[in-house]
């Protein structure tokens, strides 16, 4: 088995823990996301939606189905909410927080373009 599907494996499961784990924060203190999502005018029910979105994500980069298709949606959700972060830019830590999403949307988009190598529960993806 080349090394390449073996770090391309770790890759997804390191990019998936960041939907993960956004999804566990998400839910351990919802009302903290609700007022961001609020405070620049959306709809505070989107909390639950975006939190299941994550979830299923991720699980998907982790277990292989459809990864192209995952990593470009992905990735264009993830310069979506760089907006928003940047509509709160007078914190700098939400500046720090779109960046991480620009790099993290360039790093799906590799993704979307090598595809999930060899390693997945559901077989190697079409080309």
């Amino acid at each position: 088995m080349p090394a390449s599907d073996t770090l391309n494996l770790v890759g997804r499961v390191l990019i998936a823990l960041l939907f993960l784990g956004g999804a566990v924060q998400k839910l351990s203190d919802p009302s903290q996301v609700v007022g961001m999502i609020t405070g620049i005018g959306l709809p505070g029910w989107l909390v639950w939606p975006v939190t299941a979105f994550n979830i299923v994500a991720g699980l998907c980069l982790v277990l292989g189905p459809y990864v192209r298709c995952w990593a470009l949606v992905l990735a264009a959700y993830c310069v979506f909410t760089s907006y928003f972060h940047w509509q709160l830019r007078a914190d700098p830590w939400q500046v720090t927080i779109m960046v991480k999403n620009i790099a993290i949307a360039g790093g799906l988009l590799i993704l979307a373009a090598q595809g999930p190598g060899r390693l997945t529960l559901f077989g190697r993806a079409p080309r």
